[in-house]
């Protein structure tokens, strides 16, 4: 049986300031929770409506109806479980290979598919600035579905970073070279920018090599890709290359 108490804090951890303070995150639905429990990912309660779990957690399983699950959901439509995990200490550090890394990027789902695009293409390592989306968002956790126990994330001072990397740093403008005139090396970090201003003013100045996926319709009358495709593209070229 779920308690009123557990509800509340469950419910909390929607906001990132009591993820914080409780250092524990919200995942849903079978596949993405499996994903974490595999990683090692330490769960602090484990809820289900059906038995879903490997029977390895069937003890550590607490049974709820519908009802209360979708008291703790951040879902519009709640999954059949829910778990709360520890939040992990961060791994260590490294600029090596390629990494992608991102400027000021706000929305939760954006942020889980570049995860899940990270996981994809074999990217070990995602930076992001300090006004990026938290992590462990229930919307960015979700939208990883899983990919999250296999990329690193850190938040930093990019900036600062960037000012001192040894690797050359590829930044998307309209104005760049075509990626796919361009000599793409397999070290280097990828910058990609806020949804709506793209790579800010002071990182801009930054960049070594600015690059652009040109567009190829008739008309050339759309603005701009959502970030989460031009990552996509830009990743598959830099790994085809």
């Amino acid at each position: 049986m779920v308690s009123k108490n557990q509800i509340k804090l469950i419910s909390s951890l929607q906001q990132k300031k009591h993820r914080i303070k409780e250092q524990l995150f919200v995942s849903e639905g079978i596949k993405c929770i499996q994903e974490l429990l595999n990683a090692s990912f330490e769960p602090v309660y484990l809820f289900a409506t059906a038995p879903v779990f490997p029977e390895e957690y069937a003890s550590n399983v607490t049974y709820v109806s519908a009802t209360e699950l979708q008291k703790m959901s951040a879902l519009s439509s709640a999954n059949t479980c829910l778990a709360v995990f520890k939040i992990p200490q961060t791994k260590q550090r490294h600029e090596r290979g390629l990494i992608v890394a991102l400027d000021d990027v706000r929305d939760p789902g954006n942020l889980g598919t570049i995860i899940r695009l990270c996981d994809w293409f074999g990217i070990e390592q995602l930076f992001c600035s300090a006004e990026t989306v938290d992590v462990y968002n229930p919307k960015v956790v979700q939208a990883t579905m899983g990919s999250i126990a296999r990329v690193a994330v850190h938040y930093l001072d990019l900036p600062s970073l960037i000012a001192s990397t040894h690797l050359p740093v590829f930044g998307t403008f309209m104005d760049g070279k075509s990626i796919y005139d361009s000599t793409l090396p397999d070290s280097g970090i990828i910058v990609m920018g806020n949804e709506a201003n793209g790579i800010s003013a002071e990182i801009s100045e930054m960049i070594t090599k600015r690059i652009s996926i040109p567009k190829f319709g008739t008309l050339q009358q759309t603005e701009s890709l959502n970030v989460a495709t031009a990552t996509a593209i830009v990743l598959s070229e830099f790994k085809r290359s």
